[in-house]
């Protein structure tokens, strides 16, 4: 395969993905194709967890990776006039039809993503994929569209799990992407400020390196952050790993350019949304917040003003253990009244501890350090080694507010019951925390499929909302007939409260796998909404949660949102049907039973 830097025509004579110098995924799954993938060859704990939870032999299964050449992929419906307009202000090099561009463009990588396109049931995918190289070329683009009464759909990296890229089934008109990707710049730094002007296209490493290079940071680590990007975390309220310092992404933006339709009766087509990066203002009602969380429903975000920071002088995760998950939560709640301030605090409970021992090499110091005088310790402590927790906090600054910070942390553990156990089994968490979504991928080439969710609640509700879930998931398990697995952990703390982040897994590898995923992700979803939580935290809402939303922000918030987009875009031509739409619980509109 050539690399991205290598320009060229497929054999139709289209541009193909290597033709553009933009970076793509792997159609069938995560990361690109030269991703090492997930092995368990050196994972001797793995089988028997999998065995033992799923009850499935995963040595036994042999994989293979599928083949593009097995889809039928439906013909791209691209007029000749839309064409020409779209070649004319962009070039013919970045107006791409050939299959795979487009296969790749039609999903994000949410489960019910991945097991369609490796089915083959397409359905409605993009017809063109287009790379502008800057604001002048997304308007360009944006008029064309809208000239033909086409849709447009904004895309970043590809990360989005909440089906939040692809077109509405059954839509007729043409569907244009937009690929980002070319517009990856940091084009300037305000130092007196510490804000950073980035372009929309940038995907987190490349943003980072060259932020880096002068000295600063932007702080925002989601799980996605190999494959997502300063649009698409805007586009959807991401929240990254040390939102804990840095806050979430809404914190972090501060000035917003975004092309969106022009306001009726206007001359032009299209109009750009200019918002200054001020540190505060009263001009009404939130534009700027009503930007963040769009999933391109108002126009296509172009570049963005950032609060950034200086590298810090010191960084290290320590990793501690609790008895009980509960007293875990304890300890996160104190420690986020307390002021101590780490960049990242975590817990996972029981089933997700379980899980990351289990994910250890046999060669690892660590997994050699935690069986031994660790285990030892807490034996000696009566603790119940079923039921131990384990926690990572990042500390991150001056050498004086580390040591400050780690020893409040320290003491509040200890209070708590937690036992603190070095800087070692944090270090290989801060190696492997980008690694999730490769085990997901592996799952589901044995016909496991998992998924995750996310919600936040006040503190006074964190251990129920967590008891009541694992009890719904594991009802609903039961319910389908299969086997399954649920784990969380505090993924994000405030002053107020904590999100709480599911991962679960179902072992049904059968031709009727989204029904039982259905009926599982229902049960979690309405979980949240029954204990007071939200439908998601930071992953957006797309199509896979809208349905929950009126029980979320109430019937008159649904209505607010559908009189926003209505009269921002009344011919539903900016990527319709997504946040709002009609459906029913935990059935995306393109669901094959919805």
């Amino acid at each position: 395969m050539s690399t991205p830097e290598q320009a060229g025509t497929n054999q139709t004579g289209q541009p193909n993905k290597n033709s553009v110098a933009v970076k793509f995924q792997k159609w069938w799954g995560w990361g690109d194709e030269a991703a090492k993938p997930y092995a368990v060859a050196d994972k001797p704990k793995f089988p028997t967890f999998a065995m033992e939870n799923l009850g499935v032999d995963i040595l036994s299964k042999e994989l293979e990776t599928p083949s593009f050449d097995d889809l039928d992929v439906p013909a791209s419906q691209l007029r000749d006039d839309l064409r020409a307009k779209l070649v004319e202000v962009i070039g013919e090099q970045y107006v791409a039809t050939d299959d795979e561009v487009r296969v790749i463009h039609a999903f994000g990588k949410g489960v019910r993503d991945l097991v369609r396109v490796r089915r083959g049931q397409l359905d409605r995918i993009p017809d063109v994929v287009v790379y502008p190289a800057d604001e002048a070329q997304v308007r360009a683009v944006m008029d064309a569209v809208l000239e033909a009464d086409a849709v447009v759909i904004p895309y970043g990296g590809g990360s989005n799990i909440v089906a939040a890229l692809e077109p509405e089934k059954g839509e007729q008109r043409q569907v244009v992407t937009v690929n980002m990707g070319r517009m990856g710049k940091v084009l300037e730094i305000d130092e007196h400020s510490c804000l950073a002007r980035i372009e929309a296209g940038a995907l987190g490493p490349d943003m980072e390196e060259q932020l880096n290079k002068q000295g600063w940071t932007l702080g925002h680590f989601p799980d996605s952050f190999m494959w997502s990007t300063v649009g698409g975390w805007i586009a959807t309220r991401s929240t990254g790993s040390q939102s804990d310092k840095y806050g979430d992404i809404a914190d972090m933006t501060r000035g917003v350019r975004m092309i969106m339709p022009a306001a009726p009766g206007s001359a032009e087509r299209t109009d750009v949304l200019v918002l200054h990066p001020l540190p505060s203002y009263s001009s009404g009602p939130s534009v700027r917040e009503m930007v963040l969380g769009s999933e391109g429903r108002l126009g296509i975000i172009t570049e963005a003003w950032m609060q950034v920071h200086k590298l810090a002088e010191v960084r290290e995760i320590q990793a501690y253990f609790y008895p009980t998950y509960e007293d875990g939560l304890r300890a996160a709640e104190a420690i986020a009244h307390s002021d101590a301030e780490p960049m990242m605090l975590r817990v996972s409970d029981a089933a997700e501890t379980q899980f990351s021992m289990a994910n250890g090499k046999k060669s690892s110091k660590v997994s050699h350090y935690m069986n031994q005088a660790v285990q030892r310790v807490m034996l000696a402590k009566g603790w119940n080694l079923d039921e131990i927790c384990i926690s990572f906090v990042g500390f991150e600054g001056s050498a004086t507010h580390v040591r400050y910070t780690k020893s409040v942390v320290s003491k509040i553990v200890k209070a708590n019951g937690g036992l603190g156990v070095g800087k070692g089994p944090g270090t290989l968490f801060d190696q492997k925390k980008y690694d999730i979504p490769y085990i997901r991928d592996f799952l589901l080439n044995i016909g496991i499929p998992a998924d995750v969710s996310e919600t936040a609640t006040p503190w006074s509700q964190a251990e129920e909302i967590h008891t009541k879930t694992v009890a719904a998931a594991e009802k609903a398990f039961a319910e389908t007939g299969h086997r399954g697995f649920i784990m969380c952990h505090v993924s994000h703390s405030y002053h107020a409260g904590a999100c709480q982040y599911f991962t679960f897994a179902v072992a049904d590898g059968s031709e009727t796998s989204m029904d039982t995923y259905d009926h599982v992700k229902r049960a979690v979803q309405q979980s949240f909404i029954d204990c007071g939580g939200t439908v998601s935290h930071h992953h957006g809402v797309g199509e896979e949660h809208s349905p929950w939303i009126d029980q979320d922000i109430s019937p008159a918030g649904v209505h607010m949102q559908r009189k926003l987009f209505e009269g921002v875009d009344p011919g539903r031509n900016l990527n319709p049907g997504k946040i709002v739409h009609d459906g029913r619980p935990g059935v995306s509109s393109n669901s094959s039973d919805a």
